[in-house]
């Protein structure tokens, strides 16, 4: 099966909050969040990772003027965990990031997710922290991460 990467529609909204409440259960975003971020069109990426039309994943960027940006979200469904999914979407943020002149990026990342934190350490992510309580309403705790221009 083969996956690509497209821009994220407001058509897509529907099967990336099945995917957002398969994964992140408690702690997931709204529609309201996803309609806000795709509204912002100057600061934000959002893509989808679609295998024969359907969502598979999704992830979105907020890349600023003063040469900051940030991994706002990144998802690939259970299913298609392990199949190079979510290096594809990271890949493709850090590039825009790239494009646009962020000095860095940043992100936060759950404590317990060490399949995503390896991820992130594989493409030049450091550990800066951790928020404790920072997820809500489950008060997991975050680890802030960075990553350096190349």
């Amino acid at each position: 099966m083969t996956v690509g990467l497209r821009a994220m529609r407001w058509w897509d909204i529907a099967a990336v909050m099945e995917i957002e409440q398969e994964l992140f259960t408690e702690d997931a975003w709204t529609e309201t969040m996803f309609w806000s971020e795709l509204a912002q069109r100057e600061s934000r990426r959002y893509v989808v990772a679609a295998a024969d039309d359907t969502v598979v994943g999704y992830a979105g960027l907020c890349a600023y003027h003063s040469g900051e940006a940030y991994v706002q979200t990144i998802a690939v469904t259970s299913s298609q965990q392990h199949e190079g999914v979510g290096t594809l979407l990271l890949t493709d943020l850090l590039t825009a990031a790239d494009e646009r002149g962020s000095q860095h990026v940043d992100l936060e990342v759950r404590a317990d997710n060490d399949i995503a934190i390896g991820l992130y350490e594989r493409h030049g992510f450091r550990r800066l922290g951790t928020r404790r309580g920072y997820y809500q309403p489950s008060g997991a705790d975050a680890v802030v991460m960075r990553r350096d221009r190349r």
